[in-house]
């Protein structure tokens, strides 16, 4: 029997192992879990390990990425693996809106106000009787072991994994508790939790098929108490499978329901989610970005982590390009990547197809776009605009009418309104009447744990949405087409 010796954290672990496994299941079937947004197809370079002793030679999609990825390693023999720690030093949105004035929180001494995203998890702590923040805590979920998008996870979930995933969220929230509490994890009383309806899924341990298969129509969509990690935990409301507990706290912490106007809501990360607000209605709909604005999937990207190129700009007929903590680049996280293209589209460095004069676009030292980028990027813009147009269609709205466009999410929270309308991501017509939330999806759950008269607003905002269903949409299938090029 061979064994395998990993080094993380400053920490060594010895796995004995039978014949010739790929590292990457390895791995996992031990508790070590590492990103794979591209599934394990050696595409998305994110899980690049250090490794010696009895391995395999590297295969194609290695010698391109130029680094040994453990999705592709086989163990041969005896052998040693180091895992990366730079993702341990994301940046994640976890800015709040203020504390409401008047409280009627839930239960006990403290509690627990929990985001569960797609691609990171965000806590906040609060002494409930005064509503101060006593700790916070973040995390990328570790799910991205898994697949870094919805419909993998319930894919992985439908074939076995479901108690991996769900083992996964609950060992992450367990201790980002932990370092929020300081260590007395027994002292939190009640927990307040939003994720899109797959992560509430995946979370409670439900079969996820009925997301998975026509008509899609989510058998739970929540809106109640259970427990979770042996506390009382409230769980808010999704509006349908594809439009969350996340947008429904949005719509709360803007303040939508009460407007006279007409307003718009777009989270925009891997799923985009949309809201419409006119008259007493919420037209609602969800379009499946991708992980690129996530900087997944980009031959150079990654999380906001120290040396993330995160905002870029022409300065003098060049790009200029800044990055996390001023350190030398590493790679490029959504909000840069977004500058980056709008940079190099003013430049006339990229057409409004995509393609580039040149091989690659050179945003700054170390740090270069290839045509497959610029692509994702016109993917998941396409995305998003042709939703939002679709929506304005079947509500009969025209884009003057929109008194505010919020954005929220922790990519929402970061890009420059006039990058994405240079790429025609949003109308140009709403870049100067943006509202940026931050994270609005826990703010929404801050907002229900301090104050339980919420839960009503949560379940009428449900009760006022109509869904706009894209899958098969002959308006959005138009629009999409027409938004594949950058305007």
């Amino acid at each position: 029997m061979a064994v395998l010796t990993v080094i993380h954290r400053n920490k060594t672990s010895s796995v004995a192992f039978e014949g010739q496994p790929l590292l990457d299941e390895l791995l996992k079937s031990n508790g070590f879990f590492i990103p794979h947004p591209c599934a394990g197809r050696g595409l998305c370079k994110k899980c690049r390990v250090t490794v010696s002793g009895a391995v395999s030679e590297p295969t194609p999609a290695e010698e391109l990425a130029g680094s040994r990825l453990s999705c592709q390693i086989r163990l041969l023999g005896d052998a040693t693996v180091t895992l990366n720690d730079a993702e341990d030093s994301v940046q994640i949105t976890t800015d709040v809106l203020p504390t409401p004035d008047a409280l009627c929180p839930m239960e006990g001494r403290l509690g627990a106000a929990i985001d569960v995203g797609t691609t990171t998890v965000a806590l906040r702590l609060c002494e409930l009787s005064s509503g101060r923040t006593v700790g916070e805590a973040s995390a990328l979920n570790p799910q991205t072991a898994v697949s870094a998008d919805v419909m993998g996870r319930i894919d992985a979930a439908m074939k076995g994994e479901l108690d991996l995933l769900r083992r996964q969220i609950l060992e992450c929230i367990g201790s980002l508790l932990k370092k929020a509490a300081g260590g007395r994890i027994d002292e939190v009383d009640s927990l307040s939790l939003t994720g899109n309806t797959t992560m509430l899924y995946l979370l409670t341990g439900r079969e996820p098929s009925s997301l998975a298969r026509a008509p899609f129509e989510a058998d739970c969509l929540f809106g109640k108490e259970e427990r979770i990690l042996s506390k009382k935990a409230w769980l808010s409301p999704c509006i349908n499978a594809f439009v969350g507990a996340d947008v429904t706290c949005a719509v709360l912490v803007a303040d939508m329901l009460s407007q006279s106007g007409t307003t718009l809501l777009c989270d925009i990360g891997t799923n985009g989610e949309m809201v419409l607000k006119k008259g007493d209605y919420l037209f609602v709909t969800s379009t499946a970005a991708g992980p690129a604005f996530e900087g997944a999937g980009i031959s150079c990207g990654c999380g906001s982590i120290r040396g993330t190129v995160d905002r870029v700009w022409v300065e003098n007929g060049t790009l200029k390009a800044h990055t996390v903590g001023e350190a030398p680049a590493v790679g490029i996280c959504g909000s840069g990547l977004l500058d980056a293209v709008a940079a190099g589209l003013k430049l006339g460095l990229i057409d409004e197809t995509g393609a580039m004069d040149a091989d690659t676009l050179k945003v700054c030292e170390g740090v270069e776009l290839i045509g497959r980028d610029i692509r994702a990027v016109q993917l998941a813009k396409a995305a998003i605009s042709a939703g939002i147009l679709t929506l304005l269609e079947t509500s009969g709205t025209d884009i003057d009418e929109i008194d505010t466009l919020y954005i929220a999410g922790g990519f929402g929270s970061h890009l420059d309104p006039k990058s994405a309308s240079a790429i025609g991501m949003i109308p140009t017509e709403l870049s100067d009447r943006v509202k940026v939330l931050g994270n609005a999806a826990l703010s929404g759950a801050l907002a229900t744990l301090l104050d339980t008269r919420n839960v009503s607003k949560l379940h009428e905002i449900c009760s006022s949405a109509v869904s706009v269903n894209l899958s098969g949409n002959p308006k959005f299938n138009e629009n999409y087409v027409e938004q594949m090029l950058f305007c």
